[in-house]
């Protein structure tokens, strides 16, 4: 019996997973990515530009563990360069799932890992939760940074953007997403964050802008946020 799934199936758990972290609050807007492999060097992943809570199977794009696409008329998310990160250094891992969790990406703007032992549960499903230096979202500094924690741990928090979680198959990377969410929240209530936010710097922030007006068709609307407050 082959331990991946079919095509099929592998579409139908990304649209199914893919509805449960939007209802669930995990990513907004069209936040968010999910990949599944099929294969030693297949996977299915969503695309780019689309809600999680409103995609179909017939959106999904079908690439190599090189990042070339072999099936689809849609286009990646730019962050699938993480995900084949994960895929080339472990090869246990069949699916990867990067979301917002709130409270969760709170702990990576102030860059503390999760790494205390006050709920056994998260220490079951996700062990420790390192944080990754801060990389520009979609560049090829994002894979660079989460590459010393591909092989040691279940999940990786991106500084000042949000989690990625991995695992055996897609049912296990989804719950670790869910298991590290309940854990920070958990951590938030009865400890606490211990250090203030850190502020995205000039550059880094010039850099988000000029993705948002590439998003936003040109538009130069939204205002600048000032990190010297």
């Amino acid at each position: 019996m082959s331990r991946f799934p079919t095509d099929q199936e592998a579409k139908e758990l990304i649209c199914d997973i893919g509805r449960r972290i939007f209802e669930k609050g995990l990513v907004a807007a069209n936040d968010g990515n999910i990949t599944v492999k099929t294969g030693d060097n297949a996977i299915w992943a969503t695309p780019t530009g689309v809600s999680k809570g409103y995609m179909t199977p017939e959106m999904l794009v079908k690439l190599d563990l090189q990042g070339n696409i072999l099936k689809g008329t849609h286009k990646p998310s730019s962050e699938i360069k993480m995900h084949l990160r994960v895929f080339n250094m472990n090869p246990l891992v069949n699916a990867c799932v990067h979301a917002h969790p709130p409270v969760a990406t709170a702990y990576s703007v102030t860059g503390e890992w999760l790494d205390q032992p006050i709920f056994a549960e998260a220490i079951v499903m996700v062990g420790v939760v390192p944080v990754a230096e801060y990389a520009t979202p979609g560049s090829l500094a994002v894979p660079e940074s989460i590459a010393p924690y591909c092989l040691d741990y279940n999940c990786v928090l991106l500084a000042h953007h949000g989690a990625l979680t991995w695992g055996t198959d897609l049912t296990q990377a989804y719950h670790r997403m869910e298991a590290l969410e309940h854990y920070a929240k958990i951590h938030m209530e009865t400890i606490g964050l211990q250090k203030p936010a850190r502020m995205l710097t000039k550059a880094q922030v010039d850099e988000l802008i000029a993705i948002r007006t590439t998003v936003n068709n040109g538009s130069l609307a939204g205002g600048i946020p000032d990190n010297r407050r």
